[in-house]
């Protein structure tokens, strides 16, 4: 009897390789996962900072603002606001009678459907492919507001 009790005893050498295999890969995944979980704390920290950052650099160039604004009217003048660097273009005519010079500056500006919108930044080629083409878009320069409703809420996210 106790020669059967020593050979339920015996665990094959493959078995305890397995295990001990087993205990190794759990250790490590247990060491990657605190790895990474320190990393994406950090990585939140700066993430946070960063958004805070931008939230205070709107609200100085709101303050400057409001500030140009208030100074020129102490001094009896007014004050005339930069361009905007951004525009957002919506295409609300067909193809009906349309030369090929501003059908290719449509397909340019990726408005090949009716009411598609795309931003599109200012410089001095956009404004002149823009003036051919105003009587199939529609545009305007947005504030940061509607910039944010059209990417969060709309998926309105191609920005060259």
């Amino acid at each position: 009897m106790a020669e059967e009790a020593k050979v339920a005893a015996i665990v094959p050498e493959s078995v305890l390789k397995k295990r001990k295999r087993n205990d190794e890969w759990a250790l490590a995944k247990t060491q990657a996962t605190a790895a990474q979980k320190k990393k994406s704390a950090e990585n939140r920290k700066i993430i946070f900072k960063r958004a805070e950052q931008y939230a205070k650099e709107y609200k100085d160039q709101e303050r400057e603002l409001i500030r140009l604004k208030r100074e020129a009217k102490l001094k009896g003048g007014f004050y005339v606001s930069p361009e905007a660097k951004l525009l957002f273009i919506v295409r609300i005519r067909g193809i009906n009678a349309m030369d090929p010079k501003t059908r290719k500056i449509l397909q340019l500006f990726r408005l090949r459907q009716i009411f598609n919108g795309v931003f599109l930044k200012v410089n001095k080629a956009t404004v002149n492919m823009l003036r051919r083409v105003e009587p199939y878009v529609t545009y305007g320069y947005p504030n940061l507001k509607s910039v944010k409703e059209l990417i969060f809420y709309c998926n309105v996210y191609q920005i060259p």
